[in-house]
């Protein structure tokens, strides 16, 4: 595991409090007619599944970290098949926004995530990051394997017992479940929408303190 001195400066920073705009409302407009699909990761790599807000400002944070091959956003851990992004927003189907990471073993470690994950979000709101609400934008990591199971329950005591937050760590620690891809209006959306308010005012300042914060494991 990594030291965790420098995460009570960065993480509190890190954090934004967007009162005014919101994933669900930003996004809600693009949504008819646009397909589900599940999706196929490539065996040569590792999978891990973040949930941390809106699924934006996370795909933004880890396409930009070395040894991460793709990230794609979707939905997991509800109780439907095949949700769409207006059902997820209802907070009636239990699924998460989240990102599904498929990276390099040889190039980044999974505690390497692990400390960017907790240092990028706040994981001691209940189903809340700044004005998006619900049980779809709830902390999670959805793990893959027994090692990323343990990494991020070892995080987590650690954390806690540090005091690093105000708050207790409320973050999921739960199975990786079937995953669906997202529409594709929500793939890569801070790179093709960047200039667009909720870009703007939200992930650009979450964006430039992860990228200073952080220089060398980025691409």
């Amino acid at each position: 595991m990594k030291k965790i001195s420098k995460i009570t400066v960065i993480v509190l920073s890190i954090i934004t409090s967007a009162f005014h705009f919101s994933c669900g409302s930003a996004g809600e407009k693009k949504e008819a007619g646009l397909k589900n699909q599940t999706t196929k990761m490539d065996q040569k790599l590792d999978k891990i599944t973040f949930g941390a807000g809106c699924f934006w400002c996370v795909e933004a944070v880890f396409q930009r970290v070395k040894g991460v091959k793709s990230v794609t956003s979707g939905y997991m851990g509800g109780k439907i098949k095949n949700p769409t992004y207006r059902e997820v927003c209802s907070g009636l189907t239990g699924h998460a926004e989240v990102c599904q990471l498929a990276y390099d073993p040889k190039e980044v470690d999974v505690a390497t995530l692990l400390e960017i994950f907790w240092q990028t979000h706040d994981p001691t709101t209940l189903n809340r990051q700044g004005a998006d609400t619900g049980t779809q934008y709830r902390s999670a990591v959805f793990f893959h394997t027994p090692e990323q199971q343990q990494e991020a329950e070892a995080w987590k005591q650690k954390l806690n017992a540090q005091h690093v937050f105000p708050n207790p760590i409320v973050t999921e620690i739960t199975p990786a479940s079937e995953f669906y891809v997202a529409e594709d209006y929500h793939q890569n959306y801070f790179n093709e929408n960047g200039t667009e308010p909720y870009c703007q005012i939200v992930i650009k300042p979450k964006m430039d303190k992860f990228l200073k914060a952080f220089k060398s494991k980025l691409n």
